[in-house]
């Protein structure tokens, strides 16, 4: 029986890369649909539903894609909640590339190391990744402070984090770069997770490299200029004036790794829900 998957994303056209990754990994055939909106979920859910039964429902799955985070989370929720007993099929979400990424740079960060009681800052962190991250680094024991140059947008992110998941972050104003220093020596910042818009610097060398107490850097950002000076994007652990390093490729590989794993993983049974938090564990079992 072939494995079919049901691609479904608000944006006008379906992702291309989230196909060939899906071709990737394994899957049969993919039914995208672009354009979606969240009353036309519950009729495409139905398809995937009704057409197999029994053990045959594990060989159809569901991936939620899409630009924007949040109106991909309610078709995640409309999903669901058109789900009832047995009768349903795995679903990953990965809105943007979010939930891989987030997972991936956070287990390049913890590498098999306890992060229990270390400082960790998200600098550009309200956007789907930093809050994904915020909430990874946190279940690792660490001490979570999450950046914005609006304070406001900072404190908005950290009160959801509290309300939907039970988790306290701590909402800091960034804005000149010159604060960034500053602030990291006040809170004896050991981790350092960059989040920030393709092309925007947000650590310089004088700064990250002078700091102490400052450990792990890892940036997400794979276009000149990096979100870290000093950093290349294919650091993967690499030492340089006493910081271990990891660059966007090195974040990227892995989340590929993950996103191909993922993909496969959803055909084992017909019950597996693939959010952040699901896609993080998941890392565990790569041998990264």
């Amino acid at each position: 029986m072939k494995k079919i998957l049901i691609h479904l994303e608000a944006d006008k056209q379906a992702s291309v890369f989230d196909q060939i990754t899906a071709y990737d990994a394994g899957v049969d055939h993919i039914i995208a649909y672009g354009g979606v909106a969240e009353e036309d979920v519950t009729n495409l859910v139905y398809g995937a539903m009704f057409t197999r039964g029994g053990e045959d429902l594990r060989h159809t799955a569901i991936f939620i894609g899409g630009s924007h985070v949040p109106t991909a989370e309610r078709i995640m929720s409309k999903v669901q909640e058109t789900f009832f007993g047995d009768v349903r099929v795995s679903v990953m979400f990965d809105a943007n590339g979010s939930n891989t990424t987030a997972a991936a740079l956070v287990h390049k960060i913890a590498g098999g190391r306890s992060l229990q009681g270390k400082k960790a800052l998200v600098l550009a962190g309200t956007g789907p990744v930093g809050i994904r991250a915020a909430i990874l680094l946190a279940g690792e024991g660490c001490e979570v402070y999450l950046s914005s140059r609006k304070l406001e947008r900072a404190e908005e992110a950290a009160k959801y984090i509290e309300t939907s998941y039970g988790i306290q972050v701590k909402p800091v104003h960034i804005g000149a770069r010159e604060e960034t220093r500053q602030m990291m020596q006040d809170h004896g910042i050991n981790i350092a997770a960059c989040c920030g818009a393709p092309g925007a610097l947000l650590l310089d060398q004088d700064t990250w490299s002078s700091l102490p107490e400052l450990e792990i850097i890892a940036d997400i950002n794979a276009v000149s200029p990096l979100g870290v000076a000093g950093m290349k994007v294919t650091d993967n652990g690499k030492e340089r004036a006493g910081k271990l390093l990891y660059g966007a490729i090195a974040i990227g590989n892995l989340k590929m790794k993950v996103h191909r794993a993922a993909v496969r993983s959803l055909f084992v049974n017909n019950s597996t829900i693939l959010d952040f938090s699901a896609l993080y564990e998941l890392t565990k079992t790569l041998g990264e």
